[in-house]
Parts: structure tokens; sequence; C-alpha cells
């Protein structure tokens, strides 16, 4: 019996839900190396609603290969594309699953895809990591 996974590429990435407002993470947690802005396209379950693609702007560290999203952000994004499609249900408990290809993703701005060609263009991440920042005097 063979297993079902989401994504057809290979693991890859780090990702850390940074869920402190007040800390944002301009050096990484794990290297302190200063972190760059990049554009992913994240895969997200949402409970009852299924999967979604976001484009998200977040902090990298290119050498940990670890994507930083602040939780305030990315469920400010959600309720907003849910309370437009699904009012009333905004709030629901999610999952970051992975990234999308940028093209794929962008390809799917213009015509809707089916779940089988998002698999294909999906990587799950290595790791989901938690960080608690401390304080420094």
């Amino acid at each position: 019996m063979s297993k079902s996974r989401i994504g057809a590429l290979p693991a890859r990435y780090s990702f850390f839900l940074n869920r402190y407002p007040d800390v944002r993470f301009s050096r990484c947690p794990k290297c302190r190396r200063e972190t760059n802005y990049r554009k992913f396209a994240l895969l997200i379950h949402v409970d009852a609603l299924g999967l979604v693609v976001l484009g998200k702007t977040s902090r990298y560290c290119p050498v940990c290969e670890l994507i930083i999203v602040h939780q305030d952000q990315l469920e400010s994004q959600l309720a907003s594309i849910y309370s437009q499609k699904h009012a009333g249900r905004a709030g629901n408990p999610y999952f970051v699953i992975g990234t999308v290809g940028l093209r794929s993703w962008k390809a799917g701005l213009r015509n809707p895809v089916a779940l089988e060609q998002i698999q294909g263009h999906t990587a799950v991440f290595k790791y989901q990591l938690k960080f608690t920042p401390t304080v420094e005097q």
C-alpha cells in the first residue's frame, strides 16, 4: 500500500510561525544572521474550508532555509480572504503545510487549478520549528 503525500517535490525549508506580535525576528533565531524578505506561495489547510494557496512576503534566512511568518499578519490575510467568500467562518484553525512554486501559484490566480496540479508543485516543510524570544539587556 503506498502512502499518499501532499507534495510531489522533496521536502524543503524549515518553517516558524511567529506567535509574538511584538517580536519581528530581523535576525534568524537559529544562526543570528540578518533575515531577508522573500515572497512564498504557502499551502495552508483551513479546517472546514479546505486548502488555500496564499502569496506571502515573509522573513527568510537563506543560510538556514528558514521561513518566518508572523501569525498576526497571516491570520489577517486569511480573515480577509474568507470574510469575502465564507462570511462568518473566519477564524477557523489552520495549518501551514508547505510551499507551492511561485509560477504555479501565479498561474492559479489567472485560472483555477485542481488540487492534483497543485500537489505536483508543492514541497512540504522539512521542519516546523518553535522559538521563544529572549530579553537582551
